[in-house]
């Protein structure tokens, strides 16, 4: 979407990606349906140190912009609960359309680009890559989080913030399941695949809606919504009946 919005304004944009194709994450997200946004976004239901920042980069990109763009591409969707908005067909709908704007405004994408080293001048950035080297007025990092290591997830992003001596705040797991102590897990094994309708807690914060018990422990959207939350050492409380 940044190279998209550069391309736009004219700018020469070029995509490094280590990836062999573009989207891997989008692809997976909402089992392969992609829940692209939800009708409601507000400044609240963000996790930040500075929750101006959430106010401005949400006024500036708001969920009715994205859904304009699915609206444009005809990209059929549906709302489920709480306002959660998916595809009704697969997720490579919406990697094709970005894909097709970005070729449209000239963006050149560049796969299977391993970056190297990263040098700044007073005035450009050099980018060394696996294939070749490159020179530019502006760079973006985009790179996301360590979750999903098996898509490309990597520390590139946090070892580039470190090089250029940006503060780092120590990351920690967010929207994940919960594994539970092996004795628990024999415990509650035979519940393994079931969802339930239960209210998830901490002492400050709650959330109500389903919960899966898996083979390894809980998930679900009630517990993923927790898990940013949660810090080691502290008791979740359950509500089966809530």
């Amino acid at each position: 979407m940044c190279a998209l919005e550069a391309g736009k304004r004219g700018r020469k944009v070029l995509v490094l990606d280590h990836a062999k194709k573009p989207g891997s994450k989008i692809l997976i997200s909402g089992g392969g349906s992609c829940n692209f946004a939800n009708y409601y976004v507000e400044p609240e239901n963000f996790i930040c140190s500075n929750p101006h920042f959430c106010k401005s980069a949400i006024n500036r990109y708001t969920q009715w912009d994205i859904i304009e763009f699915i609206n444009r591409h005809n990209i059929s969707f549906h709302e489920r609960e709480h306002g959660q908005l998916f595809c009704d067909g697969k997720a490579s709908q919406i990697v094709d359309a970005l894909m097709l704007d970005c070729k449209q405004v000239g963006v050149v994408f560049e796969f299977g680009s391993e970056i190297e080293e990263i040098i700044r001048f007073d005035s450009s950035f050099v980018v060394k890559s696996s294939n070749k080297k490159y020179e530019s007025e502006s760079l973006v990092v985009a790179t996301g989080g360590l979750s999903i290591p098996n898509i490309g997830a990597s520390p590139f992003g946090y070892k580039i913030a470190e090089q250029f001596n940006i503060p780092i705040i120590s990351p920690k797991a967010g929207l994940v399941p919960l594994t539970l102590h092996n004795q628990d897990k024999e415990r509650f094994s035979d519940l393994s695949g079931i969802a339930v309708d239960a209210t998830v807690g901490l002492k400050d914060v709650s959330f109500r809606e389903n919960v899966l018990f898996t083979h390894r422990g809980l998930s679900g959207p009630a517990i993923l919504q927790l898990s940013s939350y949660w810090n080691p050492g502290e008791t979740v409380e359950i509500d089966l009946l809530p």
